[in-house]
């Protein structure tokens, strides 16, 4: 047992002339849920095919629960979950036969009824497949990710298709895995999603990096300075980025009466986030010639 479950270094995946990761670093700690962050063609699925075993690496290194995932046997896949963005269709089967089958690949599996009541399919235990929705087909993708009682579990988009009541049930599921022990990689375009469950992230645009750390951290303090707005007399809008926004509204009323349409702004991890990727190269401006 070791502190840390997942090593980068200096990890890069080209394709010909474009570079879809270019020298990332990070690790992600026991027990631990990360959060990895950004826009679709940023890096992120390459990244975590190449973590699960899915893809090869073009330099780097990397380590899962300590070994290669390009030499990873039955035994280190037997200790990771996955849970894909899309999966095949197997329609000729119920949702308990499924889960069953899959059980059974894995030394200590949970329940089976345990696991489909964690993801609110107790009523479609025994419809096939291909009867539901999509909605619930991505409810036993997570299901499926969780059966074989994981030490590393990947979440690539987990609730795509969730409505709002599913996702906060699926928030508490996450929660509850976490309080077990298990190290959870995550990859979510809903940030409040990312907020709620992550200890920390990285952001990536353009195979890069760009900025890593605590969900209250990231971005550095300048990007959480809040941003006090108001329209004065004339209707001219103004706005000021300060650290001390009690001050600047104090110092309004002081100095011209009440202010209109006034507002403390305190930035959150969307305003932070899209504001590292709008600074960030993209993959396109990192795009060279290969030489000849």
């Amino acid at each position: 047992m070791t502190d840390t479950v997942i090593q980068v270094q200096a990890l890069r995946k080209t394709y010909g002339a474009f570079t879809a990761v270019d020298g990332i670093d990070f690790d992600i700690r026991r027990g631990e849920t990360f959060a990895l962050l950004g826009p679709n063609g940023a890096g992120k699925s390459t990244t975590i095919e190449i973590l699960e075993g899915y893809r090869h690496r073009t330099s780097g290194d990397v380590h899962v629960l300590g070994v290669d995932p390009q030499r990873g046997g039955l035994d280190w896949k037997a200790r990771l979950g996955i849970v894909l963005q899309s999966s095949g269709d197997t329609g000729n089967v119920t949702v308990r036969e499924l889960l069953t089958e899959f059980a059974g690949y894995y030394p200590r599996p949970r329940s089976v009824d345990e696991v489909i009541a964690a993801v609110g399919l107790e009523t479609k235990a025994k419809v096939r497949i291909g009867k539901l929705s999509g909605g619930q087909r991505r409810r036993l993708d997570v299901a499926l990710g969780i059966v074989g009682r994981p030490e590393l579990l990947f979440l690539d988009e987990p609730t795509t298709g969730f409505d709002p009541e599913a996702r906060r049930q699926f928030w508490d599921l996450i929660r509850s895995l976490k309080a077990e022990g298990t190290s959870i990689l995550l990859t979510t375009h809903y940030l409040d999603e990312a907020a709620q469950l992550g200890d920390r992230a990285a952001v990536i645009s353009g195979g890069r990096i760009v900025a890593i750390g605590a969900m209250d951290e990231i971005g550095g303090a300048a990007a959480r300075t809040p941003l006090v707005r108001w329209t004065d007399a004339a209707g001219t809008v103004h706005e000021q980025r300060t650290t001390e926004p009690g001050s600047v509204v104090a110092g309004l009323f002081r100095d011209g009466g009440e202010p209109r349409a006034l507002e403390v702004v305190r930035p959150s991890l969307e305003d932070i986030y899209l504001g590292l990727i709008r600074d960030a190269p993209s993959a396109e401006d990192l795009l060279v010639e290969e030489p000849a």
